[in-house]
């Protein structure tokens, strides 16, 4: 790798975070708390995972198929054009680029490790080349916990995907909604989403989805007057991460009415539509998928108006 290259620093910006109101609109009036912070008819500490989402790096196993390109050199890298997601960057083989949410650009930083390597094989730094359609100044490395150097475009570490087997696959695509295929300029591929919009699911109609494309649902154990009160704390939590808040601007086709943020006891800031606490799946690994509807019967798809989709009467 050429000495020369740099990391490109990305430029952070702050979401605004929307007021509470004194009071907040509800369908048919606040619901009786209820002593179980999950779906009730959940396994014991489940939170109302229907199935085990895996190692939570986006993928179904905790190990990589014998194929994995675990430190296979990225060679010559190529700027190509993908029908869904735009202009993207592959290695030298044609296999995806991927970038993590979790990692950081400034100072760049991976925290994939462990199992998650092994689903996202970290791309080495030594031996990469830019190809045309890709600054050379975007290029650099890291240093990983192991001591092994790992390429980054604008600072981003770049990893290559288990379940990618041959090129031009983007099965890592939007997994987890954490992990995204890297545009030449480093950043996510893909149209980008405003931070709420509605999506028209085949089985469920208008739903709302997060800026990842990721669905958001309701707990029906909540409340939205005369405050929002979420009911899912602890470990519920980690299978149900909140929304944070984002700007009544920043969304598309979702009612404004109780659009809004607040502060949840643990800290955490949280986004409500219609007053009510909004939350995404953790078994929801890719955009699209529901597999958080009905789950304990008390986890829904939120409607563009703020109603749990399919709930019953």
């Amino acid at each position: 790798m050429k000495t020369s290259w740099r990391s490109a620093s990305l430029v952070a910006t702050a979401a605004a975070v929307l007021a509470l109101t004194t009071a907040c609109g509800q369908e048919s009036g606040p619901q009786s708390p209820g002593s179980q912070n999950v779906g009730a008819t959940a396994a014991p500490g489940g939170y109302g995972s229907v199935t085990d989402p895996g190692n939570g790096y986006g993928a179904d196993s905790t190990s990589a198929p014998s194929a994995s390109p675990n430190g296979q050199r990225a060679g010559q890298l190529a700027v190509v054009d993908n029908a869904k997601l735009g202009k993207i960057i592959t290695d030298g083989t044609g296999l995806t680029l991927y970038r993590f949410d979790q990692d950081t650009a400034e100072p760049p930083k991976s925290t994939c490790d462990g199992d998650c390597a092994k689903t996202w094989p970290p791309v080495p730094a030594e031996g990469a080349t830019a190809a045309s359609g890709i600054d050379t100044s975007l290029l650099g490395e890291v240093t990983r916990t192991d001591g092994t150097k790992q390429l980054t475009v604008a600072g981003w570490p770049m990893y290559r995907y288990a379940k990618d087997t041959k090129a031009g696959d983007t099965n890592g695509q939007g997994a987890k909604g954490t992990w995204f295929a890297t545009a030449p300029t480093g950043k996510k591929a893909g149209a980008a989403l405003p931070g709420l919009s509605v999506r028209n699911d085949p089985e469920l109609g208008p739903i709302v989805v997060d800026k990842n494309g990721m669905t958001v649902y309701r707990f029906m154990k909540d409340e939205a007057w005369p405050k929002p009160v979420s009911r899912c704390t602890g470990a519920c939590l980690e299978k149900w991460p909140v929304v944070a808040p984002v700007p009544a601007g920043d969304t598309k086709g979702v009612k404004k009415k109780g659009l809004m943020g607040f502060t949840r006891p643990d800290g955490q800031k949280q986004m409500t539509v219609n007053c009510w606490p909004i939350y995404t799946f953790s078994g929801d690994t890719a955009p699209g998928e529901t597999n958080g509807q009905g789950v304990g019967g008390t986890w829904y798809a939120v409607s563009p108006d703020g109603k749990p989709v399919g709930a019953p009467k």
